[in-house]
């Protein structure tokens, strides 16, 4: 299988917790995505936070800078990561926010911690966090049948709105089409419509029935956001800006709708298998991705957004719940909700995307914020650069939730 290709079936993808999701490229089933067939769907609540909110998180004193700082920048110089913007938050206990190597390897520009970046699969948090907006004001239910809103879908009348948002659907994820990913990798500027994208899966069998098991696709999430503007009548885009990152504050995260990436952003590099080099993927057209990974933010935002997205402040108790309902997939520790991962205890997403990739997760238990932003999206030895920086990080300030806490399975060739 060729980098890209492996890469693709990532897509945008990015459940980073190994055997989770993404081992190397979680999105299919021939990384052998474990199946949760027999396997309880179980509530997974929020932990309260200690008395004092700190619960086993260290004060974030020089000394223990001094410790991160060593292991970002041992985990550098193992994968050969360009770039990486680092930031940890916690009540009572200080910050980090610290940025390692470089923005650009052409012309040696710093990494800055202000930098806009593109942020793949932690679109789908935004465009789930839309969707459960509308079934917070009655307008559509988690069980509604997807073909109530869209034709055309295999075994549209038996899949749910929910099934979708926790990745159980059965339909094919576009991206691991082989056309698609030749499309992708000869035409990076090319601009697909959704209906482009759900044409590269329909035209495959469905995997599995509904609800059967999990299994990550990008096809669920183009689904949604066409739930998402039929029901509302404007664009996603539109809405996920309107009913989601205003109300939550954030003033730095945009969709784009075409290839424009505001600045400062370091130039992001990625993997080509046509050419076999390190290529500069700054400036392709994330339409591709579209609701399931093209928006930007920037560190500050996600922080906010982190808290945000665990803590449900945009949605009722009720529906927040249903969110956190997670099929257990791995380890006893890991599971996923309606687009957002629990992995040892850390509540979000991550992303990856030609040329980027980020991390963006709470831990209720002591209130603490980690993102991490990387300028390449370039696998070292099967695993995901913002696992292994996560890993080291949380090894320091939160041995007892260590993000994602175990080794990732070697990749399957296929």
């Amino acid at each position: 299988m060729s980098s890209t290709h492996r890469r693709m079936r990532r897509g945008c993808v990015a459940v980073a917790a190994a055997s989770l999701i993404l081992t190397p490229a979680v999105a299919g089933s021939a990384y052998g995505a474990p199946s949760t067939q027999g396997q309880t769907v179980s509530a997974a609540p929020v932990p309260p936070p200690s008395p004092d909110g700190t619960a086993q998180f260290p004060q974030l004193t020089p000394a223990v800078a001094a410790q991160l700082d060593a292991a970002i920048r041992k985990v550098m110089r193992e994968t050969q990561v360009p770039g990486v913007v680092a930031g940890l938050w916690a009540p009572g206990k200080g910050s980090y926010v610290k940025a390692f190597g470089v923005a650009d390897k052409a012309t040696g520009a710093p990494m800055r911690t202000d930098v806009y970046t593109r942020i793949g699969s932690e679109t789908k948090t935004f465009t789930v966090t839309a969707l459960l907006r509308l079934v917070d004001q009655g307008k559509i239910g988690l069980d509604d049948p997807i073909g109530t809103y869209i034709t055309g879908v295999p075994n549209g009348d038996r899949i749910t709105l929910r099934e979708l948002a926790g990745m159980r659907s059965g339909l094919f994820n576009y991206s691991e089409d082989d056309d698609f990913d030749q499309a992708l990798e000869s035409g990076p500027n090319r601009i697909y419509t959704p209906q482009q994208l759900l044409d590269y899966s329909f035209k495959h069998p469905v995997q599995f029935a509904p609800d059967e098991k999990f299994e990550y696709s990008n096809t669920n999430l183009v689904l949604l956001g066409l739930v998402v503007e039929k029901v509302t009548g404007r664009p996603l885009h539109d809405v996920i800006r309107q009913e989601v990152w205003e109300p939550a504050g954030l003033r730095h995260t945009l969709f784009p709708t075409d290839a424009s990436f505001p600045e400062p952003h370091a130039q992001g590099y990625t993997d080509q298998s046509s050419s076999g080099k390190i290529v500069d993927s700054t400036d392709w057209n994330p339409s591709w991705a579209w609701a399931a990974g093209a928006m930007i933010s920037d560190l500050q935002d996600l922080r906010s957004w982190a808290r945000t997205l665990a803590t449900g402040t945009l949605l009722t108790p009720k529906t927040q719940a249903e969110r956190l309902k997670t099929v257990t997939i791995g380890i006893p520790g890991d599971g996923y909700g309606l687009g957002i991962f629990n992995v040892q205890g850390w509540l979000g997403h991550n992303g990856s995307l030609p040329g980027y990739e980020v991390l963006a997760v709470y831990l209720p238990q002591a209130q603490a914020t980690m993102v991490l932003l990387l300028n390449t999206d370039v696998l070292h030895n099967g695993q995901e650069p913002s696992t292994l920086f996560g890993e080291a990080v949380t090894r320091i300030v939160t041995p007892d939730h260590v993000y994602p806490g175990h080794k990732q399975s070697p990749p399957k060739a296929g």
